[in-house]
């Protein structure tokens, strides 16, 4: 009889295994920019960190294995669209991470919305993603143009530098981040003296620099990222734009990633909001750790914030006991979010996670201790104040 037992049990045990092995996959697709100025911002280390959450979840979910599969939109709109249209028809991809970039963004959204299927973004920062162009299983993680303008440019003009001029990537992003933080200025007593827009991927700011100095503004605002940051920068320094005129440069998003490359001797006393530092805690020192171990470099807030966006996606499938989108979803908005990368943080209902914000000081050469040790913490934020405010949001699921 004890052999009878012991035999059913195993027996049981390895059909178990067999109907486990037997279920597919479940994949969760990244498009990103491989190749491109934001390569460095995601790249292959927001493949990484998103294969870290996958792996530090146990490597399996409701039976399935979790693969992580990456593609290169190569920063153009119909590529990221055509990417997303096959691996939610083809791959069996259950959800789209990611999306680097606006624009590619805007347009993989569409198809994930018409297939009624998950698409979280960590990279991209247009406000539009949970206003204009928001859909019932959409969710925008690590940061937007609304933030991102309002941490950075109230600081600024509270300091009397309130006449601006801006410099702006021509596509959704850059006419976003000029827009939100155009009403910050105003809003909050300065003057916008004008602006102009460069192509992406520019690699001469000298015309547009010109134009930005001869209007005297006190700040010089650059709505853009990436390399066209880094570029914009590193010319502004070489032309003696700040040392001439005594305006300042105000990137309105910079990554540590940007700092690196532009060097704490050019960078110094810059002042810039973002979502997440490496050094700021225990924690984030933890996790920065492992990825730099992997990558040799820190991560970004967009690759930090891809790690805690596919760790909740992952959560909300285990807690739903389903990968359905609708189910999913409302797991995702019920959960809070306590890890690394926020605390109590919360996912409305037009997909806004909402999380404290940062504004960090570039330290001088004299003060950092070692590569990477570039920010010193200015203040924290409190999400809802950072973030758009719901009653205003512009998302058609959002009652007013």
């Amino acid at each position: 009889m004890i052999r009878t037992s012991v035999f059913a049990c195993l027996s049981l045990a390895a059909v178990s295994l067999a109907q486990a092995q037997s279920q597919p996959p479940l994949k969760l697709g990244a498009i990103l920019d491989m190749s491109g100025l934001y390569a460095d911002i995601t790249g292959t280390g927001s493949e990484t960190a998103a294969k870290m959450a996958a792996e530090d979840f146990g490597g399996s979910v409701l039976g399935r294995k979790i693969e992580i599969i990456a593609a290169d939109h190569q920063n153009k709109a119909d590529i990221a669209a055509n990417i997303a249209r096959d691996m939610l028809d083809n791959q069996g991809v259950e959800a789209i991470i990611d999306v680097a970039a606006s624009a590619t963004a805007l347009a993989a959204g569409e198809i994930a919305k018409a297939r009624g299927k998950i698409i979280m973004y960590s990279g991209p920062g247009s406000v539009r993603l949970t206003n204009e162009a928001c859909g019932p299983y959409t969710m925008h993680y690590a940061y937007d143009t609304y933030a991102l303008a309002n941490v950075s440019g109230l600081a600024t003009v509270k300091q009397g530098l309130d006449t601006w001029f801006f410099l702006s990537a021509d596509y959704a992003f850059g006419q976003d981040l000029e827009r939100d933080a155009t009403n910050v200025v105003k809003a909050s007593g300065g003057k916008v003296l004008g602006g102009v827009k460069h192509p992406i991927n520019t690699s001469d700011f000298s015309s547009f620099l010109l134009q930005a100095q001869s209007s005297n503004a006190k700040v010089i605002g650059l709505a853009n990222a990436g390399g066209d940051t880094i570029n914009a920068i590193k010319q502004a320094a070489e032309f003696g734009v700040t040392r001439k005129g005594g305006q300042k440069i105000l990137p309105l998003l910079a990554f540590i990633s940007d700092i690196d490359s532009i060097g704490l001797e050019t960078a110094q006393g810059l002042l810039l909001a973002d979502a997440f530092y490496w050094d700021l805690n225990d924690d984030t020192r933890a996790f920065s750790k492992r990825f730099m171990e992997r990558t040799k470099r820190v991560p970004t807030s967009a690759q930090a914030g891809l790690y805690s966006e596919t760790m909740h996606y992952l959560n909300a499938v285990k807690a739903a006991g389903t990968t359905d989108a609708a189910a999913v979803m409302a797991k995702m908005k019920e959960m809070p979010v306590n890890d690394f990368f926020a605390r109590n943080g919360k996912v409305r209902a037009d997909g806004r996670m909402v999380h404290d914000m940062y504004l960090f000081e570039v330290k001088k050469p004299a003060d950092s201790k070692a590569r990477w040790d570039y920010y010193k913490l200015v203040a924290t934020i409190p999400g809802d104040q950072a973030f758009q405010p719901l009653e205003q949001s512009r998302c058609p699921l959002v009652k007013k």
